[in-house]
């Protein structure tokens, strides 16, 4: 299925005005091709790629003109996406339903369409947005997850130093943990992000937004460890002495740059070798991190610029969790905490 050049619009403003990552833009545009696809069958015939593309370029070029949008003389998948009702984002959802999606990507799949149809709206490409009159179901707050030291401790010490590969995976993950960096930051990591003297990562964030992380010292020494091992290796000293300023800081066998899926596809080897849960990803690393500092006295403002977050209502989250930790120690503890 070709993707239709409304959609592909819709993308590259994501990608180039918002500054998504190429990840949340590709989440977007999957939920888009499925509501496509469901109009394509309502339309009752494949799509043309010619006729949707002209289709595209004629709402263009009645933007800006006076009056509303006149019903299309040619009935295209684009002109059903853009003269959609309420009804019609109904009839899609109650489909969803079909597919017993889980409430909270349901929402996501609502969240994808209220902004592309804003974004239509804005940009004067249809007259009415069908998205103001749907409602997002309520979700139950999930509370982040987080592993305990001793876990972390485990799972860091199991890549091996001895090789550079292993050096630069004990590397990436204890970055991971002493940083609280999302993975996506991670591999975007440039060697010259990192402030040595300062003890400190330049990280990009969501948005594009620039914030500085203060890296611990076990973290710092492996980086430290992984580069200098990388110098005196002849393949992998000749692979990063080219490029420039943007070389990646942890690069892939090739002297590339890693991908997220790569990270994780490593963490999973290591947590099997070490025994540990499975569904353990990334994230849960930055979720430990958020949830150790609380416990052990940081302030919610300061693990909120840690963490990047533009709201401290989302850091807050963690709260509830150290909250939920003191209680489980206090009933296991305390004499009087739970009749016998």
């Amino acid at each position: 299925m070709f993707t239709l050049a409304l959609t592909a619009g819709f993308i590259s403003y994501l990608t180039n005005e918002r500054h998504f990552s190429a990840y949340t833009a590709r989440c977007y545009g999957a939920d888009l091709r499925q509501y496509s696809d469901w109009l394509e069958t309502q339309l009752g015939a494949p799509a043309n790629e010619a006729a949707e593309t002209r289709a595209y370029q004629e709402r263009l070029d009645r933007v800006g003109k006076p009056g509303p949008f006149p019903p299309s003389p040619n009935r295209t998948l684009t002109s059903m996406v853009l003269e959609a009702t309420p009804d019609t984002i109904r009839a899609f959802l109650q489909h969803l339903g079909t597919s017993e999606y889980s409430p909270a990507t349901m929402a996501r799949k609502i969240a994808t369409l209220r902004s592309f149809y804003k974004w239509t709206e804005r940009r004067g490409l249809s007259s009415i947005n069908p998205m103001t009159a749907i409602r997002t179901p309520k979700q139950g707050k999930r509370l982040p997850r987080a592993i305990t030291i001793e876990q972390i401790e485990k799972l860091l010490v199991t890549p091996t130093d001895a090789d550079v590969l292993g050096m630069r995976d004990r590397a990436m993950l204890e970055t991971l943990y002493s940083t609280g960096i999302r993975v996506s930051e991670l591999v975007d990591l440039n060697v010259d992000d990192l402030d040595d003297t300062g003890e400190a990562l330049r990280v990009r964030g969501k948005g594009k937004r620039e914030r500085i992380v203060p890296l611990g010292s076990h973290a710092l020494a492996a980086i430290r460890k992984f580069m200098g091992m990388v110098r005196s290796d002849p393949r992998f000293g000749m692979l990063w002495a080219g490029g420039g300023s943007g070389k990646p800081l942890f690069m892939n066998k090739h002297g590339g740059r890693l991908s997220s899926r790569s990270v994780r596809r490593k963490l999973d080897k290591y947590l099997k070798s070490a025994g540990l849960d499975p569904k353990i990803s990334p994230h849960t690393l930055r979720h430990s991190f958020a949830t150790h500092l609380l416990e052990n006295g940081a302030d919610l403002r300061s693990v909120q610029e840690l963490l990047g977050h533009q709201s401290l209502s989302t850091t807050q989250v963690y709260t509830h969790l150290t909250a939920q930790r003191l209680k489980t120690a206090y009933d296991q503890a305390h004499p009087r905490a739970e009749a016998g």
